[in-house]
């Protein structure tokens, strides 16, 4: 049998950006963005639109947010985003109007390619509809999308795309019952 052999690892096809701009997104995003500090979040949405992020009207992003790439980001409005979530974007992620990601999320759009001796990158952009909610402490993986208004109930891992108005529990999350939004 096989083995995985690391030294053979190669994603120098990978570019995200040059050096320079991701040590100075680091430096920066240490102090102003993934921090306990309360600072005024039209400094952090200003920050975050320095650096190439897309980001709509009244968002809301708590302390202590890890965002990997704001190249890669796209915000749109109303949008809450609690303390603790980690958006690992080697690419796009979309988040569409009036989401809720709660505390501690993990949104993740880089795997390895456990078959390949290799343990080759394999990264997937990440959707989330309007309307959705993302549980606290839940992991979305590469290349999922949870369609308008889905639920990501705390806890979960969404390891395939979770269907409109629908509720998903559990890892890996599965469908427990429709949405119903009452007025």
């Amino acid at each position: 049998m096989k083995e995985v052999d690391l030294s053979k690892f190669d994603n120098s096809w990978y570019k995200p950006g040059s050096f320079l701009k991701r040590f100075f997104w680091h430096v920066i995003s240490n102090i102003f963005i993934n921090s306990t500090l309360p600072f005024p979040l039209k400094i952090k949405i200003l920050i975050l639109r320095l650096f190439g992020a897309n980001i709509g009207h009244n968002v809301t992003i708590k302390p202590s947010v890890n965002i990997k790439y704001p190249w890669f980001l796209t915000i749109k409005d109303n949008v809450w985003i609690g303390e603790n979530v980690w958006i690992d974007n080697f690419v796009d992620v979309v988040i569409c109007e009036n989401v809720c990601i709660s505390q501690g999320a993990l949104l993740l759009t880089g795997n390895h390619d456990y078959s390949k001796q290799t343990f080759d990158l394999k990264p997937g952009k990440i959707t989330i509809e309007k309307g959705a909610w993302v549980g606290a402490k839940t992991v979305v993986c590469p290349g999922v999308t949870l369609e308008n208004h889905a639920v990501l109930t705390v806890g979960s891992v969404a390891t395939k795309n979770l269907s409109a108005y629908s509720v998903f529990h559990g890892n890996p999350a599965i469908f427990v019952r429709e949405r119903k939004i009452l007025d």
